[in-house]
């Protein structure tokens, strides 16, 4: 592994402007994220030969998710080994998901420059083969607002709407989501895009609406 690509991974653009410019990890991370997506999709089709095209995308959106992403990085103890400005080490940045996610693909894509596809794909299966086999068996939670409106219409509750906001500035966003179904506010998610909040939203409010009482069908 080439130092000077790993100490580039690991190189937050927050430190690399306080430090006069040095390069920083997003070049890496675009690299990352490809080789990353290019080996868990031809993983899950040689895997899953039976399964839709629609159905092996839910997939890989489950596998390589920020979350996802965020949670492989805390596993191995990466957010210890990043450069991070003072900034975002002041607001707990080694914990952002966001920060977390796109180092793990920097680390990809540097491992990718320095030994090639053989080796790039051979970390890969390390880190993300538990969470292929984990996407694998899940029902509701391969698509978490489709799961939600097939409860809800089949609970009578009406359609879900997503409630909304966002903090931050452009390039940076955060976005905070609940969901209105009826008259009520269901569940809480993050993300870094709106489509990752909804979905985060979408599994709190199915585990909360799953849990109550279906309504009998003699009500009312």
């Amino acid at each position: 592994m080439d130092p000077e690509l790993l100490e580039r991974a690991l190189t937050h653009r927050s430190f690399a402007y306080e430090n006069g410019g040095l390069p920083h990890n997003e070049r890496l991370e675009f690299l990352g994220d490809s080789v990353l997506g290019v080996v868990v999709t031809e993983t899950l089709y040689t895997r899953h030969p039976d399964l839709s095209e629609g159905r092996l995308a839910k997939l890989r959106a489950a596998v390589v998710n920020a979350r996802a992403l965020a949670g492989v990085a805390q596993t191995i103890g990466l957010g210890a080994h990043i450069k991070l400005g003072r900034g975002e080490e002041s607001t707990g940045g080694r914990e952002k998901a966001s920060i977390l996610s796109d180092t793990v693909e920097a680390v990809i894509g540097a491992v990718h420059l320095s030994g090639g596809i053989d080796t790039s794909a051979a970390v890969v299966h390390l880190l993300f083969d538990p969470l292929i086999e984990e996407a694998s068996a899940l029902g509701a939670g391969l698509d978490w607002k489709t799961s939600l409106q097939e409860l809800t219409a089949e609970r009578t509750l009406g359609v879900p709407e997503y409630v909304i906001r966002d903090e931050g500035p452009d390039h940076m966003k955060t976005f905070f989501a609940q969901v209105r179904v009826g008259e009520q506010l269901y569940g809480n998610g993050t993300g870094r895009s709106k489509k990752e909040a909804e979905q985060a939203a979408a599994e709190t409010a199915y585990r909360e609406i799953a849990a109550a009482p279906a309504p009998s069908a003699s009500a009312g």
